[in-house]
């Protein structure tokens, strides 16, 4: 089965896997992947659990996830309990998949070090200030997942032998210098070919088309002469922008008393400490202290805590909400005060108060400016507020014009332009004002205008209520306004008809060997030769590397056609090797080992699931 794992950790696909697997223990906790469950579980794989709880977890990350992706569809689509429970199901299957690779790794007997963990936690981004390790940060990040240091290091060892599984064959895939020149070879392969171009314009230009054909044409293409559905709208627009004013000194003051607690820093403790595995350990270092040993240098000889230990014992700033409840309790008030040997969850420690910040206020002064934007931006959105209760009871009230509306909102309605579904005025170009417009609930009897919308807010700050002005429904061009268009197809219709057949009469005269002269009776003649690679994408070179390869002097004939529509007779007169430089060389070599990477990995798992004993529990249905 390694064997199917070959280069599978390079591959991008694989990296974000292991990327989010690493980040959702950061960011939503992994209490629930070192217990076990009480029965109620999602599924067990090959004996082991997934718990209810697990899956809610991961099914939550994933739709928090899909909601940040999709924007406004993801509500559309969220109200689909379909939808909800693949979304589900999805979730519960990469909890399978991570559970067989963990199984997998340990079967394999893949470890981790101590100092890979400390590594991987160093280089956690979460855990980072400005681009550097914040052990405070760290510290308060585990205990509001409620998990010690030890714990969190269990989860993540966990995840790093997944990876290591995946890592340890990443060199073994490889392309032999023979294979990947021959593949470079065929891939810069260049082709020499000339062209002789039939004009399918100049072919038209001589077509007459009569009126019945015409008129046949358009019977049977009458859904290509469509005119779409269109609209006018008159709309009153509501920003609450424009309602902005200026606050007096008295309404700044007033929010700056009311919110004052915005504006505070809480008190700020410092502390040092020293962990260790036993109670005596700890009251050794607690006596080695109070003889005056140096408390950094005792940290990092005695501490167990690898963070701390490497700072010293220093725990960083750390405000109320963040301070643990064992130093807390410890209850020590005075700069350098030592506590006495504490009992935690992760063993015993000593801890020391090293300073203290008091708790301090932003004057007015300092953030003047910023209430004042605040206060002048929530006054103008409670006006508007207000103003769009009146304007939407106008509209409601006389429900057969703006004119009301108008009035209660002080500026006069715009009317727009026809438009249609695909190109709404960019100042309508609302989701849900375009779906007020086009569901048909504001239209009347056959179509008429009917009634005032709504007030629909967009963007937070702005709101509209419309009425559609006029509508056309959908209907098919009459055939006096497309009768031009038509005689201009059929004319290009028979004018490429015309060229392919005689394309195809002057291949074979070539193929037979008497081109010169059919070439010469029908004006043509091929042009100069031109270099073509694999690299074009156009309908001619795609021709000219689907030709068999020429003998010497004795080109090969082909038909293609150009970007215009006109029809190409091509020589291939000779093939030639091109060079490819060793950069794309070695790009075209990681790509396909990347994607046999994708496969093989794919094939790991499926041989892991068809291996594996998997039974699903009643919360893998649950809602």
């Amino acid at each position: 089965m390694m064997d199917n794992l070959r280069a599978a950790s390079n591959h991008v696909v694989l990296k974000i896997i292991l990327g989010l697997i690493i980040l959702s223990f950061v960011l939503t906790g992994v209490g629930n992947y070192l217990i076990g469950g009480n029965g109620d579980y999602a599924a067990k794989v090959n004996g082991q659990e997934i718990s209810r709880a697990q899956l809610e977890r991961a099914f939550s990350n994933e739709r928090s996830r899909q909601q940040e992706m999709l924007g406004e569809q993801f509500s559309q689509l969220a109200s689909n309990p379909a939808w909800l429970q693949q979304i589900r199901q999805q979730a519960l299957s990469r909890l399978v998949d991570e559970a067989l690779l963990d199984q997998y790794a340990k079967d394999l007997k893949l470890a981790i070090g101590d100092d890979q963990i400390k590594q991987a936690i160093f280089n956690q981004p979460a855990f980072q200030s400005n681009g550097k390790f914040d052990n405070a940060r760290y510290l308060a990040i585990i205990n509001q997942m409620g998990l010690s240091a030890d714990q969190y290091a269990q989860a993540l060892r966990k995840q790093l032998t997944t990876q290591q599984l995946i890592a340890a064959v990443t060199g073994t895939d490889f392309m032999l210098p023979g294979e990947t020149e021959s593949l470079a070879a065929l891939v810069s392969q260049e082709r020499l070919v000339r062209e002789a171009t039939i004009d399918v314009a100049a072919l038209a230009a001589k077509q007459s088309v009569s009126d019945e054909e015409v008129k046949n044409y358009y019977e049977q293409n009458k859904n290509s002469f469509m005119a779409p559905e269109q609209f006018r709208v008159s709309y009153i627009k509501l920003d609450a922008a424009s309602l902005q004013k200026t606050p007096d000194e008295s309404e700044i003051k007033s929010w700056y008393d009311s919110h004052q607690q915005d504006y505070t820093q809480p008190q700020r403790s410092r502390f040092s400490v020293i962990q260790t595995k036993t109670e005596a350990d700890a009251q050794a270092v607690l006596d080695a202290l109070k003889k005056g040993g140096d408390f950094a240098t005792l940290a990092k000889e005695k501490s167990i805590d690898p963070i701390s230990a490497r700072k010293g014992g220093d725990m960083g700033w750390l405000e109320p909400d963040t301070t643990p409840d064992e130093l807390k309790s410890a209850d020590l008030t005075q700069k350098g005060q030592l506590s006495g040997v504490i009992k935690s969850s992760v063993g015993f420690i000593v801890a020391r108060l090293d300073d203290v910040q008091p708790q301090q206020i932003k004057p007015l002064a300092a953030v003047h400016d910023e209430i004042a934007a605040k206060v002048k931006r929530e006054t103008a959105i409670d006006a508007w507020y207000k103003l769009q209760q009146k304007v939407s009871e106008a509209a409601s009230n006389d429900n057969e014009s703006l004119q009301s509306a108008e009035e209660v909102a002080g500026v006069k309605a715009v009317e727009t332009e026809w438009f249609s579904h695909d190109n709404p005025p960019a100042e309508l170009n609302f989701r849900a004002v375009e779906q007020a417009i086009f569901n048909g609930g504001l239209l009347g009897d056959n179509g008429a205008p009917g009634s005032n919308s709504d007030i629909i807010t967009v963007d937070g700050d702005r709101a509209f209520v419309l009425r559609i002005a006029a509508h056309k429904p959908e209907a098919v061009k009459p055939l006096a306004e497309v009768n031009a268009e038509i005689v201009e197809a059929l004319k290009t219709q028979k004018a490429q008809a015309q060229a392919k057949s005689q394309a195809e009469k002057l291949l074979a005269d070539l193929q037979a060997g008497k081109g010169a002269d059919a070439m010469k009776a029908a004006s043509l003649s091929f042009g100069e030769q031109k270099t073509l690679t694999r690299s074009g994408q156009d309908a001619v070179t795609q021709s000219a590397f689907s030709l068999a390869l020429p003998a010497k002097d004795k080109p090969v004939y082909g038909i293609s056609e150009d970007e215009k529509g006109n029809v190409v007779l091509l020589a291939l007169d000779q093939v030639r090797s091109g060079t490819l430089p060793e950069a794309q060389k070695k790009a075209m070599v990681q790509g396909i080992t990347q994607n046999n990477a994708q496969i093989a990995f794919e094939a790991l798992l499926s041989n892991l699931r068809k291996e594996g004993k998997i039974k699903y529990g009643a919360a893998a249905q649950a809602q």
